[in-house]
């Protein structure tokens, strides 16, 4: 079976890192998330099953939010005015919890490619993209997207002109990026759903591009 595979250090037939089990002793940090969730049930300050819907809500994300702001940004330009002055409010305009943090939508043009990074940990849109992949925490992509971004793009199949400037934006604790991509050519008179469909995680995060129908 692939997963009994010994050498823990490559990657898996199917392309995912092999992760080592997690029954050890709970780290220090662990332990201290257990405390503070039981004292603050204990107190009264919120419930179990509170805590277990804003889980469940959290699983819920996924790139399809994204995908349906972009593809309302392609078909609504006072949407997308919005969108690319304030990405949190807009989003939230569209029924999507962003939290507190501030989220800055950047746009690929003709001229400008954006690619999304968080250079210190894993920093990342969760509200409307759902969980990072493995490769975006990943300590080789964190350098080199900011290092050498256009070999880690030729990498993701996107080989972009030497006239097309590309941007590297660094994610922190309290603001995050997605990247609006370029509408692909052809899709005039499709509806925002049928764009959506086009419109891939990594396009939102600038390592891809939307695909083409």
């Amino acid at each position: 079976m692939p997963h009994d595979h010994a050498d823990h250090d490559h990657l898996s037939p199917s392309g995912h890192p092999y992760r080592a089990d997690n029954d050890g002793p709970l780290t220090y940090w662990q332990q201290m998330e257990i405390a503070v969730r039981e004292l603050l049930i204990e107190k009264g300050h919120i419930t179990a099953a509170e805590i277990a819907t804003q889980v469940n809500d959290m699983d819920s994300r996924s790139p399809a939010n994204g995908a349906a702001v972009v593809a309302r940004a392609w078909t609504d330009p006072e949407f997308k005015t919005r969108l690319l002055a304030d990405a949190g409010d807009a989003s939230r305009e569209m029924g999507f919890d962003i939290g507190p943090l501030e989220l800055i939508a950047v746009e690929n043009t003709d001229e400008v490619h954006n690619l999304i990074v968080c250079t210190l940990c894993s920093c990342y849109p969760r509200n409307l993209l759902g969980l990072p992949p493995d490769w975006y925490k990943t300590r080789a992509y964190r350098s080199r997207a900011v290092r050498e971004p256009r070999s880690v793009l030729r990498e993701f199949g996107v080989d972009l002109p030497d006239g097309i400037r590309v941007r590297v934006h660094d994610s922190t604790a309290d603001m995050r990026y997605i990247v609006l991509p370029a509408r692909p050519k052809g899709t005039d008179g499709m509806d925002a759903d049928a764009l959506a469909a086009l419109v891939t995680r990594d396009s939102m995060i600038g390592a891809g591009l939307a695909r083409t129908p």
